[in-house]
């Protein structure tokens, strides 16, 4: 039986050792990573409120604070951004349009299309197997 349980050859079990100590390793340096970005967030922390902050923006990570931009730019970057939101939107649209059922659950035209290219190329790989073989 190819099934049998067989102990580890001594190659396996140093292998198996040193997998673990290097995934141990990784383990205490990502340890070591969160507890200096903790550090790091709490001298950002107390620095906000030691310039006089109010005790809400404080509370908050840096990553979570928008950037300052001029006044200039923050209404063409809510522009740029509401465009492109919209362009995001009119494209799901479009794709729930093609590949999503209607209300009467008749198959959408994507999926025709799909199942069509699937189905010739079964035809052809069937047609090339006996015209070949």
């Amino acid at each position: 039986m190819a099934d049998e349980i067989t102990p580890l050859s001594e190659d396996e079990r140093a292998e198996l050792e040193a997998l673990r100590a290097e995934k141990a390793a990784r383990e205490r340096a990502a340890q070591e990573q969160a507890a200096r970005e903790r550090a790091e967030l709490e001298a950002l922390r107390s620095e906000l409120s030691e310039s006089g902050e109010s005790s809400d923006a404080s509370e908050t990570t840096p990553a979570e604070q928008p950037a300052p931009q001029p006044a200039r730019q923050q209404p063409q970057a809510q522009s740029q951004e509401s465009e492109e939101d919209r362009r995001i939107r009119e494209a799901r649209e479009r794709g729930a349009r093609l590949m999503e059922p209607n209300d009467d659950l008749s198959m959408p035209l994507g999926q025709k299309i799909v199942l069509a290219v699937m189905a010739l190329l079964v035809a052809l790989i069937v047609g090339m197997h006996f015209l070949v073989g």
